[in-house]
């Protein structure tokens, strides 16, 4: 594509020349790291990166990079590293900024002079510069300022110009259609993926990955860990062992809890982890059992929400006709599968004020429809609705599958449901499914492992908050200030 890494030399790129690489390994192999420090030198070396936020003017000489990640947690996962990633959808869409606002996103870019923008103080513009200089996220600096994005996104559209390299984390989660879509933007594709995850629903066990020829494919074979003896990454590992079954494997991990309190042999499901950190379940009639407990055990009144209390975005509901509505509120990350907290009832009816996990901009007011799944009945109780919007279940427990792509500090599996699938015999792609979402489940943990035992719950020792959600103040640091 042009870009000599060594030298930091840019140049053209060769008309029709394109690719497509995947760098696979399994937990703590060193993808992420990988990725970030590729990044790095691409920055180093003078390349663009397009995070989605704001897109600067066309060069003619310019080369320019793109880090994406299925999920908005996935993404904010690689932001703590200040690697700018943003989610694939946004990258498909630019966002149109008020002209008056875009000299605030060309100035934080180093593209044009700091701007002198009526309404808009001094102090002001330099909250958004520290917010942009720890963050580096366009929209959320300018929130920082004291503007909403409606104030400065008047619309998106659709991407008219390709971009020339695309890195991809959490890669075993894209489908045909997404991959699709990467390829008719990017001539060259990084893939970084787990070759152990669970294959996408809809891909028969497969993994975009698997298709590709022996000579794109990198494995990275030797496992890394930050931490000496990663209890967590050990168990996630010893599941390759062929031999190995679920008591066996139960076994280990009594052993391990007994040796590091990183792995905690769990005789209840701790319900105050539950409101930040779903319990990762199998079936989905755990999942909707647990959630009903939860909110019983919180006192939760059938026909509203708490504040505080999780949802799953299960998609938009909404008619082709409020196509630049659904752009906006995906850009905003209400995707499939993004976890939000309910914060409160919004200034319309059926409006929710929420918090959007992991998202650069995350306090979204937005149209929703609440569906509340219940034991043994087909059809979920609506708690409220607006008649067309965001769609929620409640996130208090979510499957192995839609776990995927996301972290958490603590993580609880419920165990009873993995020995159910043992029981089964299951298969997928050659292996044990119980193994398979085992390591899915058992990797989504980054400090702590809870192996849930017993079907109880824990009584909470607080209630539901929203509190610890507000959006970071960047303080500010004048120098040379007269007094």
């Amino acid at each position: 594509m042009g870009i000599d890494l060594e030298d930091c030399i840019l140049t053209p790129p060769r008309e029709g020349k394109g690719a497509v690489l995947a760098i696979v390994g399994k937990a703590g192999s060193g993808k992420t790291l990988l990725l970030a420090e590729l990044f790095k030198a691409m920055e180093n070396c003078s390349v663009e990166v397009v995070s989605g936020d704001y897109e600067s003017r066309r060069r003619k000489d310019r080369r320019t990079l793109a880090v994406l990640a299925p999920t908005n947690k996935a993404a904010s996962v690689l932001r703590t590293r200040r690697v700018p990633a943003t989610t694939i959808h946004r990258i498909l869409y630019t966002p149109v900024y008020d002209p008056e606002y875009e000299r605030i996103a060309e100035w934080l870019a180093g593209e044009g002079e700091r701007p002198d923008i009526e309404g808009l103080t001094d102090i002001a513009l330099e909250r958004a510069a520290a917010f942009f200089k720890t963050h580096r996220s366009i929209p959320g600096a300018l929130a920082a300022a004291g503007l909403r994005g409606s104030d400065f996104i008047t619309g998106w559209k659709r991407r008219e110009e390709p971009l020339d390299v695309g890195f991809v984390d959490e890669a075993s989660m894209l489908d045909d259609r997404q991959f699709d879509d990467l390829r008719e933007i990017f001539p060259m594709l990084v893939l970084f993926g787990d070759p152990a995850q669970l294959a996408p629903v809809n891909q028969s066990g497969t993994m975009v990955f698997d298709k590709l020829d022996d000579d794109a494919k990198l494995i990275l074979h030797r496992v890394h860990r930050q931490d000496a003896d990663n209890p967590i990454l050990d168990l996630a590992h010893a599941l390759s062992d062929p031999d190995l079954g679920f008591e066996d494997f139960e076994t280990m991990v009594e052993e391990s809890a007994r040796r590091d309190d990183r792995v905690v042999w769990g005789q209840r499901v701790e319900v105050d982890l539950m409101a930040r950190s779903p319990v990762l379940v199998w079936r989905n009639a755990t999942r909707i059992r647990l959630i009903n407990v939860f909110r019983r055990v919180h006192d939760a009144p059938e026909m509203e929400l708490l504040p505080g209390e999780p949802l799953i975005c299960d998609g938009l509901e909404l008619p082709l006709k409020h196509r630049k509505k659904r752009l906006d509120l995906e850009a905003r990350g209400l995707i499939k599968g993004a976890q939000v907290i309910y914060l409160g009832p919004g200034r319309k009816a059926g409006f929710s004020r929420l918090h959007v996990i992991g998202a650069p901009d995350p306090q979204v007011s937005a149209a929703s429809i609440v569906k509340i799944e219940k034991p043994d009945e087909e059809e979920p109780f609506i708690p409220f609705a607006a008649r067309m919007g965001a769609t929620f279940l409640h996130g208090a427990a979510v499957t192995i599958h839609k776990a995927q792509g996301s972290q958490w500090e603590n993580v609880q599996v419920f165990a009873p449901d993995l020995y159910a699938a043992a029981r089964m015999g299951r298969m997928e792609a050659g292996q044990p499914l119980w193994k398979r979402l085992a390591y899915v489940a058992i990797t989504r943990a980054q400090e702590r492992l809870f192996w849930v035992v017993r079907n109880r719950l824990s009584k909470p020792t607080e209630q539901l908050r929203t509190d610890d959600l507000a959006v970071p103040v960047v303080p500010l640091e004048l120098e040379g200030t007269d007094i």
